[in-house]
């Protein structure tokens, strides 16, 4: 449903079945826009509105404001900037800082600070949650942001037609339409369970536009062309155009409301997708890209060594890991996995991949967070202790080809695959096809395009995969219910899909405990209990590194994101 009405002076001459290029933007700049009815019908009002924007609110004469910045990485926006379906780290980071806008984010210290909502309050039963909401905030193509926004955005993601990847998030909240009250225009309250750190979700869920999608069946939003062809956004950065795995394009957003900053001082936003880093280290040392995210380790010497760039490196929240399809008989059980663990060098791996820029990880929970249990006994490398494991589990070399069977001939073979233009996933998997095939197992790396690759472990009716190289980036907010609970195994981040009574227990444990203190203990447990059944082979939490060109300014990045104050990010006025 498009519920604003668009003028028929605004509108491009549009085929129905074609492409046609539209006029707009800063510099009069053209683009194409895509046939879909749609799209034909929301983007000539975005830029009508634009347009009138621009006119009332004109740059400032600071010379902070002006240029375009461009930001390089490997991998595409998956599902854009639909917050309903999104599954991908980069796509939730460009809907919470860029494009879209979240009911509140977190300060350095990691409290929670209004964005969207200006205010909230708890009940003093801790059972809900009320949101007042600013009043200068607008869709990108006029409309208010207002509550039936949120109460829109709420249902939808607690609906289960709709297959919102971190379902988690609302274990402990009452779901769909008897959940979320609007009080007034600008006011939501939203019923609960009293529970552990209530507030994350709603840092990082956008809220998306009910006068627009409203209409939209819950099922049918994944495909929906508002995600990746023409999002309507209420951020600081208005969406341009979208090339798939080329690049997306945004504009600041001149009528982004003055308290929380007002317009951004780029002109233009770009995100280039180029899928081999070294070529992109070398846009980078070039000045063809401003930011390079996340460079392997071994470049990181090269951009310490150019002094028109800068390493940034932090802190993060992301783990690397190994995901095992547990559905795949060769490994469906624990022993045939903690053996594929101890079978693995990984200190070594991480010596040669990290170059110091990390450490081993031996379950879920990041080494900087309070739930961190640094006595977890984990799984030391042990080839012989690797093999012993499959002896008892019934698995060994009944031909003499080098590769164990079981008692069916069925041989101990596999593929892991990861994804393009990730040398540091292709390290991992084969390295591992090396040292594996010395406890005769048999590996056989395969790489998979971004997009596909999560299509194929994300679909529930799919899982195409026996091990997967990925990272995974936690929240604040540490649950896990979506990964490994036995009562989520045909969700989309289930990727392991095993099934461990003590692991669904603590996790359901884990979620109500309030008190840090308490909850230690048995996030303790947890841990022990992970990495005895190793759904994954944990391989190593990462710092995180990001070159930067010296010509922007302004740039923070930290264990939030990379994006998390871009509307700030600002180009030195002699380097344009």
């Amino acid at each position: 449903m498009v519920r604003k009405g668009c003028s028929k002076a605004v509108f491009c001459a549009l085929a129905a079945t074609a492409l046609a290029a539209c006029s707009g933007g800063e510099g009069g700049a053209t683009r194409t826009v895509s046939a879909d009815p749609f799209c034909q019908q929301v983007i000539p009002a975005v830029e009508a509105y634009m347009a009138a924007s621009r006119a009332s609110h004109p740059a400032p004469t600071d010379p902070r404001y002006g240029g375009t910045l461009v930001v390089g990485s490997i991998g595409e926006l998956a599902d854009g900037m639909n917050a309903a379906v999104s599954s991908d780290y980069s796509a939730t980071q460009h809907q919470q800082f860029v494009n879209l806008m979240t009911l509140l984010d977190y300060d350095a210290a990691g409290n929670p600070r209004p964005y969207l909502a200006e205010s909230w309050e708890i009940a003093d039963d801790n059972r809900s949650v009320t949101f007042r909401l600013r009043r200068d905030v607008f869709w990108h193509d006029g409309e208010q942001t207002d509550a039936r926004d949120v109460a829109f955005t709420y249902v939808t993601v607690t609906n289960p037609a709709t297959a919102f990847p971190n379902a988690a998030f609302w274990d402990h909240y009452v779901k769909g339409a008897e959940g979320v009250e609007v009080i007034d225009d600008f006011t939501v309250r939203i019923s609960m369970e009293p529970h552990a750190e209530f507030l994350d979700p709603f840092r990082t869920v956008a809220i998306l536009p009910e006068h627009l999608l409203g209409d939209v069946p819950p099922g049918d939003l994944k495909q929906h062309p508002f995600g990746t062809q023409c999002p309507v956004g209420n951020g600081p950065f208005v969406f341009w155009s979208h090339t798939p795995q080329d690049r997306w394009v945004f504009e600041a957003n001149p009528a982004f409301p003055e308290g929380l900053g007002g317009r951004p001082f780029v002109d233009r936003y770009m995100y280039r997708i180029i899928p081999e880093q070294t070529t992109l280290l070398t846009e980078l040392l070039t000045q063809n890209i401003d930011v390079y995210l996340a460079p392997r380790p071994d470049q990181a010497q090269r951009i310490l060594d150019d002094p028109n760039v800068e390493l940034l490196r932090y802190p993060f929240r992301n783990y690397v890991l190994v995901g095992w399809n547990a559905r795949r008989p060769q490994l469906t059980d624990a022993r045939v996995r903690r053996a594929i663990t101890m079978g693995t060098n990984r200190q070594s791996i991480v010596d040669a991949i990290l170059q110091g820029y990390g450490t081993v990880a031996d379950g879920s929970v990041p080494p900087f967070h309070w739930a961190y249990d640094p006595d977890a006994p984990g799984l030391a490398y042990d080839p012989e202790g690797a093999k012993a494991l499959l002896e008892e589990a019934g698995w060994t070399d009944r031909d003499g080809d080098g590769v164990r069977e079981n008692a069916d001939g069925v041989p101990l073979a596999f593929s892991i695959k990861y994804n393009t233009g990730n040398q540091q996933r292709q390290d991992v998997a084969e390295i591992m096809q090396a040292q594996l095939a010395d406890v005769g197992i048999a590996v056989q790396p395969q790489v998979v395009e971004w997009a596909t690759l999560l299509q194929q472990i994300n679909t529930p009716e799919l899982r195409d995969f026996d091990g997967v190289v990925m990272g995974w980036v936690v929240e604040f907010k540490l649950d896990d219910m979506d990964l490994f609970h036995s009562d989520r195994i045909d969700q989309p981040y289930a990727w392991s899909g095993t099934r461990n009574p003590e692991i669904d227990r603590l996790l359901e444990q884990l979620a109500l405990i309030v008190d840090r203190d308490e909850a230690r203990a048995r996030w303790a447990e947890y841990q022990e209990a992970l990495i005895e059944e190793q759904p994954y082979t944990f391989f190593y939490f990462p710092d995180r590194l990001d070159g930067v060109s010296t010509r922007v300014k302004g740039v923070v990045m930290d264990a939030r994101g990379e994006w998390l104050n871009i509307r700030e990010w600002y180009i030195d006025p002699a380097s344009r």
